[in-house]
Parts: C-alpha cells; structure tokens; sequence
C-alpha cells in the first residue's frame, strides 16, 4: 500500500491505482468522460485533470497517471494531490468550454436529456458561456443496425464504445477514422453491428451520441418507475433495472452486479420489451369445435375439473417452462403430489440432468466470478456466446489476460477470442483421459445443453464427470466441474424435485401420442406436444404452447410478479414487479392455488408470503437470498461411476437463433428484425 495526500486527506491505496481511483477512494470527485473501470485507458477527454504537488507545474490526468508514479516530498512526505484548486478549476472549465465548442443545443430533443454525463458536468464545473462564435461541425450520422441510433454531431471522440467492442464484446466493429478536428466514430463500411451485447454502447455513452433505436423519444428518465429485478433471458440471472410508466414496460437497464454481470446485459434482455406487450393473453379460452373460445374463469376451470376426474393420476402430467418461477414451480408440484401424479418435469428439453446425481452435477460450481481464477477452461457442447453472451464476455477477460488454455469440444463457433478445437463429440471427450493437457492449478470445464439435452446425456454426463475427476478440474479446494444452463427455471425446478418420481414420465415422454389424457402446462413453449392429451395451458402470450393449449389460464409475465429464479451457479436472486398483468391475467402461483379448490385439491397457502414460507420451510437454502449454498463434490464420484453407452452423434447447441428463444423473444418486432439481419448475414458468408 503507498501513502497519498488527497485534499488533506491521507489514504492508503494499492500501488497501481489511478490517481482517479485514489481520488476516489479519498471520498473526493473526478469528472471523467472516457475513463471506466472495465475499458483499457485511453486519456483523451482531459476531464479528470488534478494538480500535483512536486509535479509537472501544469495540470495532470488523474486517468493515465499511477499512484506509483508520483514522487515524495523533499523529507519523504507523501505525495499530495489537489482536485479543487484554482489551477484544477481553470483547467476543467477551459476543457469544458473545448468540448462544447462543437456540441449541439439537443438537450430538448435528446433521448440522453435528464441522464447525460455532459449535462451533468457542464453543469457542475463548466461556465456559463462560450468565447467560440464560429460554426460548429456537422458529423454524418452512421448506420449501426436495428438496435443503436446514432446522432454523430454530439459525439465528443472519448471512445468508450470502440474500446468496449474491442475488449469486451469481442468484435472489433466500430474505430475511429480521420484526425483532428475531422474525427469520426463508426463502423467499418458502416455496416450493422453484429454483437449479442452491442446494446451496451448505449450505457457506456457519455452523451447523446448512441441512444437507443426501439426507444427512441418514448420517454423521459423522470417519469419512470425503476424496479429492481432478475433477467430470465438466459440462466445467468444478470441484474436488471425495469423502467416502466403506468402499466408499461419502457425499457430495461443492467445493474452493477460484480458476482454474475458485473454491469453489462445482451440485446435480448434489453430489447425484448416490445414483446411484452404484443400477442397476450389476457382471458381464459376453451377449445370448442377445434376453435379457442373466450371463457370466463369458473368455466374454465369446470372444464379442467371434469377432464381431471374422467381420468386417473396415472395419466395426468405437468411440464414447467423456461421462465417460470420458483413460487409456482412449487405450486404447481405441490397441485400434482396431492393429486398422486408422478409425471412432472421442468426440462422441455430432454436433459438428463437430475437431483439424484447430486447438486453439484447441475450447477456452475466454480461460480462465474471463478472464471478469473481459471487456468484452463473446456466448452463441452455449448456455445457460451449464444448461451448466456455476458459469461462469454468474461471468458474473454480471462483468455485476453494471458496463461488460460481454452478448448472446445462440439461445435466449432465464432467465441470472440481464439481456442483449441478439440472435436465435435462424445469421443473427442474420451480421449482427454487419454491425452490430458499439460497441468494446470485450476482447470474448468463448461457443459453446455448440447452434451446432456441428447438421448446418451446421462452417459455424457458421467463420462465429464470422470474427466473432471481425473484431470484435478475437481480437488480439494476447487470444483470446476460446471454445467451452463440457457433457461432462467431450470436450476429452480431442479433444486425442487420438479423431476419424474417414481415411474413417472419425462417431459418428451409426456409430449407423445396417445402418452397422456391430460397435461398441466406451465408456460412450456419450447416442446411440441403432440395430439392426444387435454392440454392445460398456463402462459403468458399467444405462442407455440397456447396453440397446442385446450384450455389457456392467462398468466404474468415476468416483470408483472414478483418471484424467486435461481441462477446457473444455484444463486437465488428476487425479482421485483414492475407493473400488472393485462386484462383478467393473473400471476401463476395465484391461478394455481385457485384452480386447486376446482380439482379437490386445496393447496394450504392464500397469499404469496404463505407459499414463500412453505417454500423456505421445505428448501431453507432458497431463503438465502444472493447467496450460493455450496453442493458437495463428492456426489461426482458416484454419477462418473454410471457408465453408459454414447452417441457418436456431435454435440449442437439447442439455440439456433440467440434472438427467437422464448415467447416473449419471439413477440417482440424489434428482435424478428435481429434475427433476419444475423439470417442474412450467415447466408452471405455462407456464398
């Protein structure tokens, strides 16, 4: 640690902190435009000037200078530093009035206007006029695709969004051309950005210079109610900001989670909000004369009640989908075992993953924040940069820092930093136990849903779990064993039991022919049921599921409850509600424990506290809330033990299109003009 002066205050900081980040640490202020904590340092908007004392007699960026670099006193005294004084003040307002030269008056028309970094500090160490009269420069705006609107003469050149393209997203689409007075930001040739977390540019802007495309003139950040929430986009469980005004969804943010996000999102999570508002379901519906009727709720539920009767537990099933929470997950369970109905499941995609393997055989047990500690990491049929694009990005991270191995068993994807191939399947998985990689201290492996959601999952599944133990990427101290799921329910369900008891049905099992008389839908869109049952179906739009549907139970979407999801790592995190279900739709738990009374089985909760009691009563690591409960490795052993026979088949990631993996995804107009864009640009480079 050094010692440093900052305004009279002394402070003890680590060596290689910026005189900003001192500054800061000292509890004073630094005005900064291109510096940020997460992007390399480029020390081109001279904002961030101090003074220091024994220095150079001119101003200092505080962004490009260590507290290492700074000299004693003449007696060894610590380094002093001034943010405040007249020579720090001139210096900013003379930076200021430099960078406003060329800025337009927009404010009133801006979508940055009431969250603009340059309104904010022009207001707080600029002056009150400018001595330039001559006219100011016009930029063309630049064409970045369906997501990010662009107004180039507000630009003031600090080039975050080049930096975060490069080094975070990976795809180095947008630099810098011209100099001086005739600089430019754009994209090369000026075509569509192609990245999954493009959208983030928008954030990192310090004024109006990428707003958002979708969003555009649709509100101002003040009349916004913020809510605090979860993403169910992917089973990372990134922290989100709901902004919504009445009962409508204007726009989705990240929050600063360091653990999960850190404080990025990716484009389907920030820009499915158009679909939250487009082919809902807003009543119940009855199936009559092969036609959905409107119905109101006690017919619908007579309706459920006589098929249920007319049939026996044995033949009656329950699929959850991939964005129901852990409240009527439970529920719904619950419905079913006093029903005696064995058929259950909450994986519509056929995974062999299964609680009875033990919970560190379906969780990220080395955490995501673990990826920084990895030496080594093995992708074993998934592709993270669809999957889940954040925990690419900080794959990237690690790989960008040097002295990480990565390989690759399945397909053979464009990841954003460069890899070893290994194969494509099963067998080049078996031949790591015969030629291990050089040693390494703490080795990862990645499952994705390509190795396990297959017929031979459960022998996949167990022959990475004797590779993991026999290459040390599970010791003591370290378990880089780590399954990647893509759906935000799927951890909860497993943690649940939500799986088939005894002699009970899966969910491709419950989907066949003449399998079933009746199937209790929870919002599983993905599996395609086929003819023969009574479907039940509880949702939330008008998609693959209620198309199938006999009976639909509107359900809420999930800014429109509140409800617990659990991450891939077996995080529990909450999800705050940002505004109401439309019509007579209602939040799942609720239609559950009211259609229990109809079938005879009353459910023993009446609110929602209730059920989250008898949720923690039954499951007490799910109270703790942003807190990961360990699962024990030793559970490993025995699923490596299973043996089984494999498929010589390649491992293929289950989403084919990042933009179009959920009912809402699919409802929002703004992500169908994604996926034709990324259609049409994986036609052209397949010419």
């Amino acid at each position: 640690m050094s010692k440093i002066i900052v305004d009279g205050t002394e402070v003890d900081v680590p060596p290689e902190y910026t005189l900003l980040q001192a500054c800061e640490a000292a509890g004073a202020e630094i005005p900064r435009f291109c510096f940020h904590e997460r992007l390399s340092i480029a020390g081109n908007c001279r904002m961030c000037l101090v003074e220091v004392k024994g220095g150079p007699p001119k101003p200092q960026a505080s962004c490009a200078m260590s507290v290492r670099d700074l000299r004693p006193g003449p007696n060894g005294e610590p380094p002093v530093v001034l943010t405040n004084s007249p020579m720090v003040t001139k210096a900013r307002h003379g930076v200021m009035e430099f960078l406003l030269i060329n800025h337009p008056l927009d404010c009133p028309i801006c979508d940055q206007g009431g969250e603009c970094d340059l309104q904010d500090q022009a207001m707080a160490y600029g002056v009150d006029s400018s001595r330039f009269k001559e006219n100011k420069r016009a930029v063309e705006d630049k064409y970045l695709g369906a997501l990010v609107k662009t107004s180039m003469n507000r630009c003031i050149q600090c080039t975050r969004c080049v930096r975060f393209m490069t080094e975070v997203a990976g795809v180095p689409e947008l630099g810098a051309i011209g100099r001086g007075e005739d600089m430019e930001i754009t994209s090369y040739l000026e075509r569509a950005l192609t990245s999954e977390l493009q959208g983030n540019v928008i954030d990192l802007c310090p004024v109006g210079a990428l707003t958002s495309k979708p969003y555009e003139f649709k509100a101002r950040p003040w009349e916004l109610a913020k809510t605090e929430s979860v993403d169910v986009m992917d089973a990372l469980g990134s922290a989100i900001r709901i902004d919504s005004r009445g009962r409508e969804v204007m726009r989705i943010l990240p929050r600063v989670n360091d653990a999960i996000n850190e404080e990025w999102i990716s484009d389907k999570t920030r820009y499915n909000v158009d679909g939250l508002k487009v082919q809902r379901l807003d009543r119940p519906y009855i199936r009559k004369g092969g036609k959905l009727v409107p119905a109101s709720w006690p017919e619908a539920f007579a309706a459920i009640a006589a098929k249920a009767k007319a049939t026996t537990p044995q033949r009656i099933g329950a699929i959850a989908g991939d964005l129901a929470s852990v409240e009527e997950m439970f529920a719904l369970k619950a419905l079913m075992d006093k029903l005696g109905v064995a058929n259950i499941d909450c994986r519509q995609d056929g995974s062999k993953l299964d609680p009875k393997f033990g919970r560190a055989s379906y969780l990220f047990n080395s955490t995501i924040a673990g990826i920084e500690q990895a030496d080594a990491i093995m992708i074993i049929g998934s592709n993270p940069r669809l999957e889940a694009p954040v925990l690419n990005a900080r794959i990237r991270r690690r790989w960008a820092r040097g002295d990480c191995l990565i390989g690759v068993v399945g397909e053979r994807a464009d990841l954003t930093y460069s890899y070893n191939y290994l194969g494509a399947g099963p067998d080049s998985l078996a031949q790591l136990l015969d030629h291990p990689p050089a040693d390494k201290t703490k080795p990862m492996f990645i499952l994705g849903a390509g190795a396990f959601a297959r017929p031979d999952g459960a022998a996949v599944l167990a022959l990475a779990a004797k590779a993991a133990l026999s290459l040390g990427v599970v010791k003591d101290g370290w378990n880089g064993f780590n399954v990647l799921h893509s759906a935000a329910s799927r951890v909860g369900g497993l943690d649940l039991g939500f799986t088939p008891g005894e002699g009970g049905l899966d969910a491709p099992g419950m989907a066949k022919a003449g399998a079933l008389d009746l199937i209790f839908n929870l919002g599983a869109d993905e599996i395609q049921i086929e003819p023969g049952a009574f479907v039940v179906y509880i949702g939330t739009h008008g998609d693959r599921g209620a198309h199938r549907a006999d009976v639909i139970l509107p359900g809420a979407a999930y800014p429109e409850k509140t409800g617990i999801y659990v991450n891939t790592e077996g995080r529990p995190q909450f999800g705050d509600r940002a505004t109401f279900p439309p019509g007579q739709a209602r939040e799942d738990w609720a239609i559950l424990r009211a259609l229990s009374d109809a079938l005879g089985a009353r459910l023993p909760f009446d609110s929602l506290t209730q059920l989250r009691a008898t949720v923690n009563a039954a499951h007490p690591h799910l109270a703790r809330l942003d807190e990961i409960t360990p699962a024990d490795a030793g559970a490993l052993a025995n699923l490596a033990s299973l043996g089984g026979a494999l498929d010589k088949a390649p491992f293929v990631s289950p989403i084919e299109d990042f933009y179009l993996t959920n009912p809402i995804a699919r409802a929002s107009k703004v992500m169908a003009e994604c996926s034709a864009m990324a259609k049409a640009r994986a036609l052209k480079a397949a010419e």
